[in-house]
């Protein structure tokens, strides 16, 4: 602003300009700024290419400062770990509890955070009296379970995973879940109910062990995704979990290509429970580079903030080790995140 500018101003004007310089000064130290602004995070790394970088967090662990000043200078964006799941959230029919996840969701409001909403539907976790139900019963029971949940939160949640690890593993057949057998079109009901529920909501497909292009659970999450986008019905996206160690290995070519595949479909993808036994560095970077590769690989998000906050943690799988200092695989990410090649996300 020019010097002469700033004569002009009212005395009044100028006054309040310096009480907001001055109250300005301990917010910043009390509350920091969302990480996109700091270029030594890995937020503030994924931000250079438009991506995210969260994490899980437990409301419980929200009184812990070791815990919160990691999450909060690291992430930007956040996923209730199990807050959000239907035991937690309808303990019993049409009587919903949302304590423990609006905790998380409004600390992560509070520091300039968006937030996952995991999961409105999965075959695990069921309070008892959904497991009770069956046939027309229970599909309403679903429908009314995501329409509760998501007119909680409407508008306060950038993505929601819908409907979690609804395939079986080895075969690539759908789960013989209780929700399956209210009939095959339960998926597709789902993300039409979310869809009306909260249209401003990116609706995801979410599952574990799709990350290899070759498997059949792969293919079957693939074409179902493929039929939905030809038939109009509404997904936006696909999380691939990416647990990986000695079950579930890192496969080099293997999930860039896979990433790539669903991408052409016209959904976004995103790395969503992302953690690898015993964390090697090289592997960490590689994932992140997969995403980075793929335009519409819209971010990651780790599955806890430090080793013991893992639900792996014999396997020491995260990028934090329980003293809260960044391990080897930290460094690798940041270094990927800021010097690989990346391919500019796209929103929408």
């Amino acid at each position: 602003m020019e010097f002469r500018k700033v004569l002009g101003l009212t005395t009044g004007l100028l006054g309040l300009l310096a009480g907001l310089a001055v109250a300005e000064i301990p917010q910043a130290n009390a509350t920091p700024g969302p990480p996109g602004n700091k270029p030594g995070t890995l937020a503030g790394a994924a931000a250079h290419s438009g991506r995210y970088f969260g994490t899980a967090v437990t409301a419980s662990k929200l009184g812990d400062p070791a815990y919160t000043t990691i999450a909060n200078r690291e992430f930007d964006m956040v996923t209730p770990e199990n807050e959000m799941k239907l035991d937690a959230t309808e303990p019993r029919q049409g009587q919903f509890v949302f304590t423990a996840a609006d905790r998380i969701v409004d600390w992560a409001v509070e520091n300039g955070k968006r937030v996952r909403g995991h999961t409105l539907l999965w075959h695990a976790a069921q309070p008892g009296w959904l497991q009770s139900l069956s046939s027309s019963a229970l599909r309403q029971a679903m429908t009314d379970h995501i329409n509760g949940v998501m007119s909680h939160y409407k508008g306060r949640i950038y993505a929601w995973d819908v409907v979690n690890e609804a395939f079986a593993d080895g075969t690539g057949a759908r789960r013989n879940s209780n929700f399956q057998r209210t009939g095959d079109d339960w998926i597709e009901a789902a993300f039409r109910a979310a869809r009306a529920a909260d249209p401003a909501a990116k609706l995801c497909y979410n599952d574990y062990n799709i990350e290899n292009w070759a498997s059949a659970k792969t293919q079957s999450v693939y074409a179902m995704v493929a039929d939905f986008r030809a038939r109009g019905v509404p997904i936006d996206c696909v999380g691939f979990q990416a647990h990986f160690g000695s079950g579930n290995p890192y496969d080099g070519s293997d999930l860039r290509t896979t990433l790539r595949n669903f991408a052409a479909l016209g959904v976004d993808v995103q790395i969503t429970e992302l953690d690898i036994q015993a964390a090697p560095p090289a592997t960490y970077a590689a994932v992140v580079n997969d995403c980075l590769a793929v335009p519409r690989c819209a971010g990651i998000t780790v599955w806890g903030v430090r080793d013991p906050d893992s639900w792996r943690s014999g396997e020491t799988p995260l990028l934090f080790d329980g003293n809260g200092d960044k391990k080897p695989a930290y460094t690798a990410v940041l270094h990927a995140l800021r010097h690989g090649h990346h391919s500019h996300h796209g929103h929408g």
